[in-house]
């Protein structure tokens, strides 16, 4: 079993990922989606959340292998930035939505050097626009920002162009499609419904409407 098949199993075994073709969520942006994803869940789950540590911190090593500080996004990408940081022996920082309006007013806490080598830990990724934001705060406070890892992508054009244009790398430990093909094996939804979750990504803001 690879590492994507590994860590899709995982998320719909604890639940962090849910789907629902014919019972679509409402997502804070209106749109109708099958599919829930939550990877706070795996913080409850000690041996899930090291290997997904681990793997991510494997995914790091090849991928970025001049990384010299982890990032994570606040506040979903902040503990496995530790987690990761800790297992690299790198140092850490995380990264605000915005500055803060009181005391020093940091976006980022922690310490950054100028062109220090930095990857953005995220937990998921749509439409990457959170963490791109978050690059571009690191980018401004000196970083030199290699790119982003994140456990898990929705495989969205609006995502995949987005980091396009800003130039930003990004690796996942597994995404959308591998994460129906587990669905079906492992019998959680029927295999013909397939066809109506690759709809979904297809157009997402179109979906049943």
């Amino acid at each position: 079993m690879t590492t994507a098949q590994q860590t899709a199993q995982h998320l719909l075994e604890i639940g962090a990922v849910n789907l629902k073709p014919t019972e679509p969520f409402t997502w804070a942006s209106g749109i109708k989606s099958p599919i829930y994803c939550d990877n706070r869940v795996i913080m409850g789950y000690p041996s899930i959340r090291k290997e997904v540590a681990r793997n991510l911190a494997e995914m790091i090593k090849t991928n970025y292998p001049d990384v010299e500080v982890i990032a994570g996004t606040a506040t979903a990408g902040i503990p496995h930035a530790a987690w990761i940081a800790d297992i690299l022996e790198l140092p850490m920082v995380y990264i605000r939505s915005a500055a803060k309006k009181h005391g020093r007013g940091n976006q980022i806490e922690g310490v950054i050097h100028e062109g220090q080598k930095m990857v953005i830990i995220e937990d998921l990724i749509s439409t990457g626009g959170s963490v791109l934001e978050a690059a571009e705060a690191a980018k401004r406070e000196g970083a030199d920002v290699l790119g982003v890892a994140a456990i898990f992508t929705y495989e969205l054009a609006d995502g995949i162009n987005n980091f396009e244009e800003a130039g930003l790398a990004f690796e996942t430990l597994t995404n959308y499609s591998t994460l129906i093909t587990t669905a079906i094996d492992t019998n959680r939804i029927e295999a013909n419904q397939r066809e109506l979750l690759e709809e979904w990504k297809q157009n997402p803001r179109e979906w049943l409407n």
